[in-house]
């Protein structure tokens, strides 16, 4: 019997083994940029602010009313949030600082850290200057006479007279040696920082012997100048000088004992930032066209003088005996 079956044959196709095709990259894609995405959405929902959770709440809600109020945007940069005219936030729900108010926030972080820092280097400056007062052995002879302290403007440096040994000759701005070693010594360290610095003079409550103008006002003045040209002789940068000024008397050290040498003393206060803007807001502005003085000496104000009969320069000129290098010299039979 004849078989009239038709033969099939099965062909099977075999893949090789660990190979399925990549669809399962496109699949793992999708999921982590979902998990990302969830995770973003998690992150903007723990920072967001109760007023901007509710802004995106209303835009949700009501995306037409929300553009209506006023801003196409779920937040406004401009400002805080807007919702609909109709949509009111929870009174329950505590207000936020602004972002004006973040700001102000970051600024006073900034000056007070700025501040801190400050004082470190001050205090660091005091350190260095107390540490060659030690090591040098001139120095070391007048240590009794400087004073070295953080105040609220800076680093006060306070050089005083002693009974035998006086910065300046007597009635005079003429420096001694040793006191203009001092200030040369200090000016090397001093102007390692960027700070500026204020000079002051200052002298005892004796009244001053010469007979003229010429008082303990234009002598403290003369003083904290002459000290100027010492620092600025011993590299000290001019432009660094934010001021000179006398005080006289008015400002005594030891007030229970007004004629105590220690009350004729120069001061060089290294300014912290804040005390340098507070002072250059302070100085009036100069007349238009008028050429300014750099570092001229600032006297103290003082009661007004009774009106006298001006006099001529050459007269003026005798009284005071000025010398070439401007130092004001008096007669050696007066004090």
């Amino acid at each position: 019997m004849e078989n009239n079956q038709p033969i099939i044959v099965k062909r099977v196709k075999r893949f090789g083994d660990g190979h399925h095709g990549g669809a399962w990259k496109i699949a793992f894609a999708d999921f982590a940029t979902a998990m990302m995405a969830f995770f973003l959405v998690l992150w903007l929902l723990s920072t967001a602010t109760p007023e901007q959770k509710l802004a995106i709440a209303g835009y949700f809600k009501d995306p037409i009313g929300f553009t209506e109020s006023g801003t196409p945007y779920i937040i406004d940069l401009g400002g805080s949030p807007q919702l609909a005219p109709e949509k009111t936030i929870n009174p329950e729900v505590k207000s936020e600082p602004t972002p004006d108010t973040h700001i102000q926030l970051d600024q006073d972080k900034v000056e007070s850290l700025a501040e801190q820092v400050e004082r470190e280097r001050l205090e660091l400056l005091l350190q260095e200057l107390q540490n060659k007062v030690e090591e040098n052995p001139q120095l070391q002879k007048f240590k009794d006479q400087i004073l070295f302290e953080i105040t609220q403007d800076g680093l006060r440096i306070q050089i005083m007279d002693a009974e035998n040994r006086p910065m300046f000759d007597l009635g005079s701005a003429r420096l001694q040696p040793y006191f203009e070693d001092i200030l040369l010594a200090m000016a090397d360290t001093i102007k390692a920082v960027p700070n500026k610095i204020s000079i002051s003079g200052h002298t005892d409550a004796k009244p001053y012997a010469g007979t003229g103008d010429f008082g303990n006002w234009e002598l403290s003045a003369n003083r904290a100048n002459a000290a100027r040209r010492a620092l600025v002789a011993g590299g000290y940068p001019d432009t660094q000088v934010a001021r000179v000024v006398g005080y006289a008397s008015s400002s005594l050290f030891d007030r229970a004992n007004p004629l105590n040498p220690v009350n004729r003393r120069i001061d060089i206060i290294v300014l912290t930032k804040k005390a340098q803007r507070t002072l250059e807001g302070e100085q009036p502005a100069a007349p238009e066209g008028a050429v300014p003085e750099v570092n001229a000496p600032v006297p103290a104000p003082a009661a007004p003088a009774p009106e006298v009969e001006p006099m001529q320069p050459r007269e003026l000129r005798q009284k005071l005996n000025i010398f070439e290098d401007g130092v004001l010299k008096m007669d050696e039979s007066k004090e």
